[in-house]
């Protein structure tokens, strides 16, 4: 069996050539890789659901846009909360209701009061489902040229933007996929 690098805390960012419309154009943070499979979420995909609507306590410590993303294609009716805590990369006690995935982003624990982490979040987003991959699966996919591999950055989680999130996390590479980012919507009409 061959080992798995972890890919836990990067995006997958979707190639034009990705024809699952699923995840279109779609940026993924993976919270989870291994041999296992992997586990992650599309930040850049807003429902009209606000998050008080569903998890009211939860509201004020919400982003904005403060609403409900759709995470992915995989249980739409649970919730996952993905919080960046400042400094929670560095921090040597973990704050209560979060467990740190990546630097100082983490996930928390929608049922335990919010009033845990009022203090110390920095931006909150609630997911509804998340992406899921089987063992290999993604391996496969990456193979395939699906999807590009990068960096994450905390402000990726609460962009204020997220229809906009595919072009800029494109631009900011220091390499070709710059370039990706100017890929017309409808290629069709250029």
């Amino acid at each position: 069996m061959t080992e798995v690098s972890s890919l836990t805390g990067r995006l997958l960012v979707a190639t034009p050539a990705l024809a699952d419309p699923n995840f279109d154009r779609a940026v993924v943070l993976l919270l989870d890789h291994d041999e296992e499979g992997s586990l992650g979420v599309v930040l850049n995909r807003p429902t009209p659901v606000g998050v008080g609507d569903i998890l009211e306590g939860w509201a004020d410590l919400a982003g904005e846009p403060g609403v409900v993303f759709q995470g992915g294609p995989v249980s739409l009716d649970s919730a996952l909360g993905v919080a960046v805590v400042p400094g929670g990369a560095t921090g040597r006690s973990t704050p209560l209701g979060w467990r740190r995935v990546y630097g100082a982003i983490g996930l928390v624990d929608l049922e335990a009061p919010p009033e845990l982490l009022a203090s110390v979040v920095g931006s909150l987003r609630i997911f509804a489902g998340y992406a899921g991959w089987g063992p290999g699966q993604l391996e496969d996919e990456l193979a395939e040229g699906a999807w590009y591999v990068v960096e994450s950055e905390p402000g990726d989680v609460s962009s204020p933007a997220p229809e906009r999130l595919w072009r800029e996390v494109l631009r900011r590479q220091r390499n070709e996929l710059a370039m990706v980012a100017t890929y017309p919507d409808d290629p069709s009409l250029n």
